[in-house]
């Protein structure tokens, strides 16, 4: 099976978009979605039996017309183009309304009428009717030819019908009187129904939704200039370092994975890479929302599109065009835009029939007050009004402009939404499970406590310890040299360094004999712990520490206390899923102390300890088979399954590829509290959807009766029915306001001391 996804042009309403989709479904081996908003179809096909110009003729024969991608030329392009469409339709507006406000002024008040102004009227109706709204004669003409109806087709028909009953009125009924006398009597014996023009309801109604579609199609790329920028966002050039170590600026493009690149304080890093030369702190908001730099060095990555504050870096490329993050993020955001959600079903079921029932319903309503004695004027009235109001175009602009805004915003603040369906899901979800290491946790061990010894120098503890440990790469050996250099600066040498597996270090430094590591090791050298260190050393373990012993010069000296701690706004990401109605479940296969103490400093009741990998999607399900509804959030390949089994997915951005690809959303800044503001704005799109459907709907089925009831006026149904479509994109592009939640008190918590 191929994927592609089609540029479409021509369509104007939700039926169009209808119509080409159950158009290409009909192909064998083909599943389409076509997204009005987006104006692109999304095509899965088999291409053993169908071909990509099977699919265009397919969208051809509809009446519409589409290119492949390759075809559709680059964003700069697209831009233009739509650039040019919207200014078409400025220039139509300008002119309809500069002969509509004078037709409307003439034609509401009686003191500015003149002998004989109908037939002025008459002449600035007609550019109007005529020119000014071809391209919805053009469209309903397209329609004709293959037998369909869409918004376009009730366009057409309303301003006709109004524009052609104003003609017949003004030659041959009362209205034609200064022709009669001019000798232009075509109708001697006319009727009395025809006494009233309406070229200002076909001039001002073609206004109105002249005036609709231009607003709602630059709205309609601001809630898509999100994904637009997020594309735009890359390097054009990069300055690529040769063999010799001699710089040349090349496009991008050419930039291959292996070669080395330089990045100079303010310039954006080129590609995906790992740092080679230098150490600077780099501005990642663009990709994942958080505005403080962060810090990168020798053997760090970073990812293209982010930008160099601070000195410069060497970085090697590791990956290249399609495979970068920011392509793989806007490749992600892309399909979520072109997706359905479930709540957009029904809309598409009711746009598919919509257009034919209102004909129906538009030439019911002309018979029955014809039937009813009426007359003309008002029958026609009526019908006309029946046409205007009842265009589905909210209706289909509904559920996929929501999805639009809601997505390309979630991009730029790092919380990537896989697609439509998670929105549905995230209303559902009541369980929230949090892996612990590397998602409420940091994954890294971190010096959380110094006990010295009596008459000892906790500074002094420290540094001499410190530079012991440093000479080694255990983890716990890590994090107390890197607390160590925080605190105490540059580090002395040890001299001697001998690493006892499964015990310690031990090592002179500065003259010391300094040993670091479990009382075993001190044992062995005679040296106990005093009873308040062995306490010490006790409470550490019991809560799930590492405790680690130190000496020198023959006597304990203190205990260091090493952790995997909380991530930095942990605490806060769990109470902000509390106030979301989630109950919280810490996940892990480390022992229960441990789990617990971390529960307990988060603020989580529910613990699952000692898991094995294997099980974790198990214990999903137990939850799952108990009726709660699952969200499961973690990092690592062990949490894929589980991933995969809850009900919404959320993988932390810095996890591996495939707890990403088993995820249904992704939080790009690895920041637990993304998780909370990713379901905020899913549900909040899906709020979104749900008030535009339902104004919709409620428009339409409150207006359609009024209208055949002759009770609404047609050049108010035609502003109403511009004024519904607008509503509902700018409902949407509210959610373009969303904004991440942070406390500001909420920060890292200090070593003590």
């Amino acid at each position: 099976m191929s994927t592609l996804e089609l540029p479409i042009t021509g369509m104007t309403c939700a039926s169009c978009a209808n119509r080409i989709e159950r158009k290409l479904n009909k192909l064998e081996g083909v599943e389409a979605t076509v997204n009005y908003a987006t104006e692109k179809a999304a095509v899965t096909f088999d291409d053993a039996r169908v071909s990509p110009d099977d699919l265009l003729a397919s969208v051809r024969a509809a009446g519409y017309d589409a290119t492949l991608p390759s075809q559709a030329g680059d964003a700069a392009g697209r831009e233009v183009a739509a650039d040019d469409g919207t200014r078409a339709l400025r220039d139509r507006l300008v002119v309809a309304a500069a002969l509509s406000v004078p037709l409307l002024l003439v034609s509401m008040v009686p003191a500015l009428q003149f002998r004989g102004w109908q037939w002025v009227a008459w002449n600035l109706a007609t550019p109007v009717v005529l020119w000014a709204a071809w391209p919805f004669h053009r469209a309903a003409l397209q329609n004709l030819r293959h037998a369909t109806a869409t918004m376009d087709t009730l366009v057409s028909l309303g301003t006709l019908a109004a524009y052609t009953w104003s003609v017949v009125a003004l030659l041959f009924g009362d209205a034609g009187e200064l022709g009669m006398e001019m000798g232009f009597d075509l109708w001697p014996e006319r009727e009395a129904a025809l006494d009233h023009v309406w070229f200002e309801v076909a001039a001002v109604v073609t206004t109105f939704l002249l005036a609709g579609r231009f607003f709602e199609a630059r709205a309609k790329r601001r809630a898509g200039a999100a994904l637009e920028a997020l594309l735009e966002l890359g390097a054009k050039d990069v300055a690529v370092l040769d063999d010799a170590g001699v710089e040349r600026r090349v496009p991008v493009d050419q930039l291959a994975a292996g070669m080395r690149f330089v990045v100079r304080p303010g310039e954006k890093v080129a590609t995906d890479g790992v740092v080679e030369e230098g150490a600077s702190a780099v501005d990642q908001s663009l990709l994942t929302g958080e505005s403080v730099p962060v810090e990168k060095g020798l053997g760090d990555p970073v990812v293209g599109a982010t930008i160099n504050v601070g000195g410069r870096l060497v970085v090697r490329a590791t990956q290249v065009g399609a495979d970068t993050a920011l392509a793989q993020i806007a490749r992600l955001v892309t399909d979520a835009q072109t997706g359905k959600a479930p709540v957009q079903r029904l809309a598409d079921r009711v746009s598919g029939v919509f257009v034919p029932v209102v004909l129906v319903l538009a030439v019911a309503t002309l018979g029955f007050w014809l039937g009813a004695g009426e007359g003309a004027t008002y029958a026609v009235t009526a019908a006309v009004a029946v046409l205007v109001i009842a265009c589905p175009c909210a209706l289909g602009l509904a559920t996929p402009t929501a999805l639009l805004v809601g997505t390309g915003r979630g991009a730029q603040l790092g919380l990537l939404i896989k697609g439509p369906e998670v929105l549905e899901a995230t209303r559902q979800v009541d369980t929230v499970v949090l892996d612990k290491t590397g998602t409420v946790t940091t994954g890294r061990m971190a010096l959380v406590d110094v006990v010295p010894a009596g008459g000892t120098d906790p500074d002094e503890l420290l540094r001499l310890a410190g530079a012991l440990e440093d000479a080694s790469e255990h983890p716990v050996a890590r994090a107390i040299a890197a607390a160590a250099q925080e605190r105490a600066g540059v580090l002395p040498a040890p001299e001697g360094f001998l690493n006892r597996e499964g015990l310690g270090v031990e090592g002179t430094v500065e003259g010391h004999g300094v040993l670091v590591g479990r009382p075993a090791l001190l044992a062995q050298w005679s040296v106990t712990l005093p009873p308040a260190l062995e306490d010490a050393r006790t409470a550490a373990e019991a809560q799930g520490r590492t405790a680690v012993a130190v000496a020198w010069d023959g006597d304990a000296r203190g205990v260091l206390t090493v952790a995997d701690t909380p991530k930095a706004g942990a605490a806060e990401a769990v109470r902000r899923l509390r106030e979301l109605g989630l109950r919280p479940v810490l996940l892990t296969g480390d022992n229960r102390a441990t789990a617990e103490a971390v529960a307990a400093a988060v603020g989580i009741d529910e613990v699952v300890a000692e898991v094995l990998p294997a099980d974790k999607a198990a214990k999903v399900r137990e939850l799952q088979g108990a009726g709660r509804v699952v969200a499961m959030v973690g990092d690592g390949v062990n949490d894929a399954p589980a991933l995969a089994q809850a009900d919404l997915g959320l993988a932390i951005g810095t996890g591996t590829d495939v707890a990403i690809e088993a995820s249904d959303l992704t939080l790009v800044s690895g920041d637990l509290r993304g998780a909370a503001d990713a379901i905020r704005l899913a549900r909040r799109t899906l709020k979104v959807i749900k008030a535009n459907l339902v104004w919709a709907f409620g428009y339409n089925v409150a207006l359609i009766p009024v209208a055949a009831a002759g009770l609404l006026n047609p050049l108010l149904a035609g502003a109403a029915m511009a004024a519904s479509s607008l509503l509902v994109v700018t409902n949407s592009l509210r959610l373009r306001a969303f904004a991440l939640e942070r406390d500001a008190s909420a920060g890292r918590a200090a070593v003590p001391g």
